[in-house]
């Protein structure tokens, strides 16, 4: 395992300094919580490179005193013992920095935008698109975040065609970033006469919610259309033309809302979809970038791939991404146990970004 460059740590502690300078400037009110969030990120690794640096004088300190050929026989001895434990500590500061180095994901600790959609396999398609709803918001529940359903298109039979809502409370984005893909489901659908298995799909997507700080948006990019909300099979169930549709002309994004009375309430609410997508979208473009060179399969939230199965007979669920099988198919989906596949596959992914640290040049 390499160590961090002495120059990567002098950069770190530079920038900590400059934005500490820059944040007792007073900025405005945009530049000031940007450059909060940065400091935020730079104090814990500041605190742990101090730390580092003083082992590193207490090594060199100790080294000196067991080479004094005049040395004290009692002062050696109590020196080797203190050297011998001062190393695996040296070890643990420097892979503790090691990973408070990895590139951030700025949306962490942002709030969620959950899309769940019924992909292939019908009626069962759609009511298993409201089982990983439900899962999600268990699992919210358990977290302590606020769930707002912002749009619905419910099937007949029950389940969702497609729900859309928003996740809200501490880092919600930073646990739930790889739900993002296809997820299949193994079971026999209650109208299944013969008792054979059949496999549907789901679709998840996972957005952070933008702020208008981290999107800006142009009226001029907008083509905005309002129509008469309508219910199941085309009634009408609003009198005035309260339903709003944006499209974001120069990615061709479609946003619809027509849940609220108000012409005004939907608008925002599309609003707040359309800068979650157009974020994701940024970043995606961004991550991708960096990882031109190495395929992280974890962090990927490749839409089109299939992550994850839920075998009902088998009572098991498996994340295709990392390999690893439960046998806790009523946990998981009650949201109790989706922690374990969450831990596992953040450790899964950090341990990809070490790698590739690892794999490059430290000259």
């Amino acid at each position: 395992m390499s160590s961090v460059p002495e120059q990567k740590l002098d950069q770190v502690v530079t920038r900590w300094e400059a934005v500490q300078a820059e944040l007792a400037a007073g900025p405005d009110q945009d530049v000031y919580v940007k450059l909060a969030r940065e400091f935020a990120d730079l104090d814990p690794v500041v605190a742990a490179i101090n730390e580092l640096r003083a082992a590193r004088d207490e090594l060199t300190g100790l080294e000196e005193m067991i080479s004094d050929p005049s040395g004290d026989t009692e002062m050696v001895s109590l020196a080797k013992a203190e050297l011998e434990e001062l190393t695996p500590k040296l070890e643990s500061l420097e892979q503790k920095i090691k990973v408070l180095l990895l590139p951030k994901d700025a949306a962490d600790q942002m709030n969620v935008i959950l899309e769940v959609r019924a992909g292939t396999g019908g009626d069962e398609a759609a009511l298993f698109a409201g089982d990983l709803f439900r899962m999600y918001q268990r699992y919210a529940d358990l977290q302590g975040w606020r769930v707002q359903i912002l749009s619905a298109s419910e099937a007949a039979v029950g389940g969702y065609k497609e729900i859309i809502a928003n996740i809200s409370g501490k880092g919600p984005f930073a646990r739930l970033k790889f739900e993002s893909g296809v997820h299949r489901v193994q079971r026999v659908p209650e109208t299944e006469s013969s008792g054979r298995i059949h496999t549907s799909a789901a679709t998840v997507a996972v957005l952070p919610e933008a702020e208008e700080v981290d999107v800006e948006i142009e009226e001029k990019d907008l083509r905005i259309d309002v129509f008469r909300a309508s219910g199941p099979g085309g009634q009408s169930v609003n009198t005035t033309d309260s339903a709003v549709r944006i499209t974001h002309i120069p990615t061709g994004i479609v946003v619809s809302q027509q849940d609220e009375k108000s012409q005004h309430k939907n608008r925002a609410k599309a609003l707040k979809v359309l800068r979650a997508r157009l974020f994701e979208l940024e970043r995606q473009k961004q991550q991708a970038e960096r990882a031109a060179n190495r395929r992280d399969q974890v962090g990927s939230g490749d839409r089109s791939q299939r992550i994850r199965t839920y075998n009902f007979p088998q009572g098991r669920v498996t994340d295709h991404r990392i390999g690893l099988t439960l046998h806790k198919l009523n946990e998981v989906l009650e949201g109790g146990a989706l922690d374990e596949i969450i831990d596992a596959l953040g450790t899964e992914h950090q341990a990809s970004q070490l790698a590739a640290l690892d794999e490059q040049p430290t000259a």
